[in-house]
């Protein structure tokens, strides 16, 4: 399953979530860490949801950019 992630930038380090599992975060001091940090965060998660016999959500979340008029 491929889900979407949302990175911000926060003040001095980075954060992640993902919209289709609530709960799911991750921080850390570069892209590249919240990054892998955000990935281990997501296999966590759904270990977890699996061990308590709950249902693993769909993706279903999309990301798109748009061009903000000026």
């Amino acid at each position: 399953m491929k889900y979407a992630i949302v990175i911000e930038k926060a003040e001095g380090n980075y954060s992640a979530y993902v919209p289709d599992l609530p709960g799911c975060i991750a921080t850390g001091a570069t892209v590249e860490e919240v990054e892998s940090e955000i990935r281990e965060a997501i296999a966590f998660h759904i270990e977890g949801l699996r061990e308590d016999g709950l249902a693993i959500p769909e993706p279903t979340s999309r990301v798109e950019y748009i061009e903000a008029a000026a």
